[in-house]
């Protein structure tokens, strides 16, 4: 019980919030990664892939500690079962992070030059996306002692919206991404290709899975 009481503080809200400060930190590294990748330092973006791993270690450390902890028994603000499906999006956040990591660090992998302004926008974009449901939970412990009720969870609201918007914006740039990289083809080796396609659908599940989360929450609370 008492690594479930330290784990908790005053509400299960703070152990959702402390598991996605460590899955926020795996995925704007990404930006830093991209950034190595673009300078072509192989070194620096090995080392921050590393770093995305070590981070995705963590959070599934964290997350375990939650669902083992987690007594059946006892009175939740929310659905215990509501709680565990948004941790377990939560950690598909920094899986999808780890899986973009693992992928550049494959072999070295320039950003080719007619994508970078189109690439590095989508990325931008996607995390974004992933910043504005990060708020959102950030806002939980908050939503509990208003109730879920009141100008809180109209906050809420409007970042579940704002959310969506982003997403839609980010599949647009998706879009305009993946006609450059199909312009560009034939200009590189298969394997070259087949990875930027595969980290292309990495970045966009971030933002798929953010969108997801953010409604899972507003589903949540509107049930409550």
């Amino acid at each position: 019980m008492r690594s479930f009481l330290n784990l908790f503080g005053p509400s299960p809200f703070t152990a959702l919030q402390l598991h996605m400060q460590i899955v926020s930190r795996c995925v704007q590294l990404l930006e830093d990664l991209f950034s190595a990748i673009d300078a072509r330092d192989f070194i620096q973006s090995a080392s921050i892939a590393e770093s995305i791993r070590k981070l995705e270690h963590q959070a599934d450390i964290v997350k375990n500690d939650i669902r083992n902890h987690l007594p059946k028994s006892i009175f939740l603000p929310i659905d215990r079962s509501n709680l565990l499906e948004i941790l377990s999006m939560q950690d598909h956040l920094a899986d999808n992070a780890e899986s973009v990591a693992d992928l550049v660090t494959m072999k070295n992998l320039p950003l080719p030059e007619p994508l970078k302004a189109d690439f590095m926008l989508f990325l931008k974009m996607s995390i974004k996306t992933f910043k504005t449901v990060e708020e959102i939970i950030s806002e939980l412990g908050e939503l509990l002692e208003f109730s879920f009720g009141g100008v809180e969870a109209e906050k809420v609201k409007a970042l579940v919206n704002d959310t969506s918007m982003k997403e839609r914006e980010t599949n647009i740039a998706l879009r305009g991404l993946l006609k450059g990289l199909f312009n560009i083809e034939e200009d590189l080796s298969y394997g070259s290709f087949y990875l930027w396609v595969r980290i292309i659908e990495g970045i966009t599940e971030i933002s798929k899975l953010s969108e997801r989360l953010s409604s899972r929450v507003r589903m949540t609370l509107e049930s409550e």
